[in-house]
C-alpha cells in the first residue's frame, strides 16, 4: 500500500483530471491559488488547457465557453470571487452549462481574512445567484473527500447539466495529509448524453419524460442556439408564461427530485445515545473527536457528517435525526446550516457550537455543551 502526501487543493486538481477534466481557468486568490498551480502542472501533459483570466469574471466565463464547446471545466476561488462569479452562475443554471466550481472558503466578509478558515458562504453558495432555483453543492471533510467528492461533482455536472459547487476550506485546502490512491471509491465517470445526430437539434428539448436536455457542442457541424434570456426548446427567448413556468419547473425537479442519489454523508452512531451532532466540513472532524471522547466518559454521542449539502438532503436528515432528543449543531460561521435543521426538525431540542474568528472549532468547544447540560 503506497501513501501520497498532498495537500488538499492538490488532490481536488488530481480529482478532477480523474473525473476527465480538460479545462481549467482561474484568478490567483489565497486560499484556492494552488489548485491553479496544480492544474497548470497536470493538464497541458494531457492535452488540456489550464489559463488565467484577468479577473475572476473573465475566469468563469472562460469556463463556461469551454464547457458549452464539450469541455470538462472547472474553475476555483474564494469567498470574494464568488461574488463576482454570481451573474455566470445564474447563466449556467439557466443555460444548462455543467461546470464544477470550488469555493476554497475564507474568513469573510468582503476581502475579510485571506489565510483564515471560515464555512460563511454555505448560504451565499445556494442563494448567490439570481432566480433562486436550486445548485448542488458538496462538502469535503478531510483529502479523501477533496478528491472523490471532486470526482462526483464532475458527474453530477455532467448528468443534471448544471453547477456543482465543492465547498472547502482553508483549513482542509492547505493542510497536507497521506491517504491512499488505492482505497478511494471512485465511481464511473459520467459523460453528457450526447443528441442524436440523424434528428433534428433543438438545444433545450426534452425527450423520454426526461429533466436534462440532450448536447452537443458550440461550433460543431450543427446549429446550436444559446442564450441566457428566458428561452423555449428551440433555445429562442419566449414571453409565453406557461413555456416559462415549464421551464422553471424543469431547471427545479431535474436537481430537487434526484437529491437521494447524490446524498453523500457518513454516520457514527452509538447505542443509547440522545444526541446526535450534525456537522460537516473541518468542523465534522473535531465532532468526530469529541464524540469519541464523550463515549470514554459515559456520555455516549451519535454524529452525522453531511458531505451533501445543497439541496438539503432532507429525507436523510429526518430519518437519522428521528431517535434523538437533542441535536447539536458545530459551524465555523454565526449559524447557517443550523436554519435548515431548525426548519426539518422543528419537534427537537437543537443547540448550537459557532464562531467566526478565524479559528478552528475545537473538540472541547463541542465537550462543553454536555458539560454543561
Amino acid at each position: 500500500m503506497e501513501l501520497t502526501l498532498m495537500e488538499g487543493n492538490e488532490a481536488i486538481a488530481w480529482g478532477a483530471l480523474a473525473a476527465g477534466c480538460n479545462f481549467f481557468a482561474g484568478y490567483p486568490i489565497t486560499p484556492a491559488t494552488t489548485i491553479y498551480n496544480t492544474m497548470l502542472k497536470l493538464l497541458p501533459p494531457k492535452g488540456g488547457i489550464c489559463l488565467q483570466g484577468e479577473d475572476e469574471i473573465a475566469s468563469i466565463g472562460f469556463c463556461l465557453g469551454a464547457a458549452m464547446a464539450g469541455m470538462k471545466a472547472m474553475t476555483a476561488t474564494s469567498g470574494p470571487g464568488i461574488s463576482l462569479y454570481s451573474e455566470q452562475i445564474s447563466f449556467a443554471i439557466g443555460s444548462e452549462i455543467p461546470i464544477v466550481i470550488v469555493d476554497v472558503q475564507r474568513l469573510g466578509p468582503s476581502t475579510g481574512s485571506a489565510t483564515k478558515g471560515a464555512d460563511g458562504d454555505i448560504q451565499f453558495m445556494q442563494w448567490g445567484n439570481s432566480g433562486g432555483l436550486p445548485v448542488i453543492v458538496l462538502a469535503p471533510v478531510d483529502i479523501k473527500d477533496c478528491y472523490e467528492l471532486t470526482v462526483k461533482a464532475f458527474n453530477l455536472a455532467e448528468r443534471f447539466r448544471c453547477p456543482v459547487f465543492v465547498a472547502a476550506n482553508k483549513e482542509i485546502s492547505m493542510t497536507r495529509e497521506t491517504f491512499c490512491l488505492d482505497d478511494l471509491a471512485l465511481p464511473p465517470i459520467v459523460e453528457r448524453r450526447q443528441a442524436d445526430a440523424r434528428t433534428p437539434y433543438l438545444p433545450f428539448e426534452i425527450k423520454d419524460n426526461g429533466t436534462v436536455p440532450d448536447f452537443l457542442p458550440i461550433g460543431g457541424d450543427r446549429l446550436v442556439r444559446q442564450t441566457s434570456s428566458t428561452h423555449g426548446a428551440n433555445g429562442y427567448i419566449t414571453t409565453d408564461p406557461d413555456e416559462i413556468a415549464a421551464m422553471q419547473a424543469r431547471l427545479n425537479l431535474k436537481i430537487a427530485r434526484s437529491v437521494a442519489e447524490f446524498t453523500y454523508f457518513d454516520e457514527y452512531l452509538v447505542p443509547d445515545a440522545d444526541t446526535l451532532v450534525i456537522a460537516y466540513g473541518v468542523t465534522a472532524r473535531a465532532s468526530k473527536e469529541a464524540a469519541k471522547r464523550l463515549q470514554q466518559r459515559g456520555q455516549p454521542v451519535s454524529l452525522l457528517v453531511l458531505k451533501t449539502l445543497w439541496p438539503v438532503p432532507e429525507i436523510l436528515i429526518k430519518e437519522k435525526a428521528a431517535a434523538y432528543q437533542h441535536v447539536l449543531v458545530p459551524e465555523m460561521n454565526l449559524g447557517q446550516y443550523i436554519r435548515e435543521l431548525q426548519r426539518l426538525l422543528p419537534d427537537k431540542k437543537i443547540s448550537f457550537v459557532g464562531q467566526m474568528n478565524g479559528e478552528l472549532i475545537k473538540p472541547g468547544q463541542i465537550m462543553e455543551v454536555f458539560a454543561h447540560g
